[in-house]
């Protein structure tokens, strides 16, 4: 006995779903109008009354006569009846510096038997404004003290005496800024005639970094845009007609 497969059924389809039915949106109900804010009144009638206001016063100014300007009144210009003395005018005026040149030149000489001191210049020599600077204790302060009072040029010539060290400058600053150079401060004068005084310390001093001591002397003068400045570091105080002495003969070779 044979058994056969049953032949299949075809499978009946579904019928499709209905489409569902469109929705109708109902029509929106009608704005009502809208009613104008009290600002807008506010600025539409600020701007029609400053037409109104405006023509009016046009109209108004329009049926004025015209009223005539006053006439111009211009100062003429008036000069001296008395003709100008050419001489009497020079002398009116500022004179030149009273030094100019080269200022080693006017620096005292190294008396004989004295020594360099250092790597200081024992001749008249210039030197810049940062090897003026590094000869002072706040190098940074002083240059910018220097660069910032005007300073033009210096000459300096230092030297070793008896163990005596000296050393004698001639700092000038510019024309515009000439009196930075009456900056003197000692009231102990060395000379009749000069801008300037003296002193000697009688309590004694360290050098930088070290324990040796020494006495300081300083004599400060100006003469027009240059400033005399004489530096004496000594083992015992320093005699004063010494550095008086000296100071003098610096001084007359500016007069």
């Amino acid at each position: 006995m044979t058994t056969e497969p049953a032949e299949p059924v075809p499978a009946v389809p579904a019928a499709p779903a209905a489409p569902p039915a469109p929705v109708v949106p109902e029509p929106a109900e009608p704005r009502a109008p809208r009613r104008p804010r009290p600002v807008r009144l506010a600025a539409c009638a600020l701007v029609l009354g400053a037409l109104a206001g405006g023509g009016a016063g046009y109209a108004v100014q329009a049926q004025r006569p015209p009223t005539p300007l006053p006439a111009l009144q211009v100062a003429l210009p008036s000069y001296p009846a008395d003709t100008v003395d050419p001489a009497a005018l020079a002398a009116e005026q500022p004179g030149p510096l009273a030094i100019e040149g080269d200022l080693t030149r006017l620096l005292v000489s190294a008396p004989e038997g004295s020594t360099p001191w250092g790597d200081h210049p024992d001749k008249p020599s210039w030197i810049s404004i940062g090897e003026l600077a590094e000869e002072k204790g706040d190098s940074a302060k002083v240059f910018k003290n220097l660069a910032s009072r005007g300073f033009r040029r210096a000459a300096e010539v230092s030297w070793k005496k008896d163990g005596v060290f000296y050393r004698v400058q001639l700092i000038q600053f510019t024309a515009d800024h000439a009196d930075e150079a009456k900056h003197t401060y000692l009231a102990l004068p060395f000379a009749e005639d000069a801008n300037g005084g003296y002193r000697v310390d009688i309590v004694p001093t360290h050098w930088a970094e070290s324990t040796e001591q020494y006495y300081y002397g300083e004599v400060n003068a100006n003469r027009g845009s240059v400033q005399l400045a004489i530096e004496v570091f000594d083992t015992k105080p320093t005699n004063p007609d010494t550095l008086k002495d000296l100071a003098k003969r610096q001084w007359e070779r500016l007069a």
